[in-house]
């Protein structure tokens, strides 16, 4: 590994399941790295819960590929006659929903 070489940011991700809902809780950057890992997670709880609640406190950035999984989840649940929530969004990504006309996926209030 070179001196200057910075790690390459992670997707943590948790998931805690209620007798409602599933919720994915989202920790760090949600990129091309993670992109993937999400929707390995989510897919197969979108036929375990009628609702996936996708808690994204603590993701402090997303790009274009983070936005897709986000969507392809989000059609994904609309084929398991299941719901995704998107909760908890900053203001950057809340940002990021509203340019790309995506406002719909979010949960109201959050």
């Amino acid at each position: 590994m070179y001196a200057n070489a910075l790690p390459k940011p992670r997707l943590n991700i948790t998931t805690e399941k209620t007798p409602a809902e599933s919720i994915v809780r989202c920790t760090g950057e949600l990129t091309s790295d993670g992109a993937q890992s999400l929707k390995t997670t989510v897919k197969p709880l979108l036929s375990e819960s009628k609702t996936v609640v996708l808690d994204l406190t603590n993701v402090r950035y997303m790009d274009s590929s983070g936005l897709g999984a986000i969507v392809s989840l989000h059609v994904s649940a609309k084929a398991a006659s299941s719901q995704l929530k998107v909760i908890n969004v900053n203001q950057r990504l809340r940002e990021i929903f509203s340019i790309t006309r995506l406002g719909h996926l979010l949960a109201e209030g959050a």
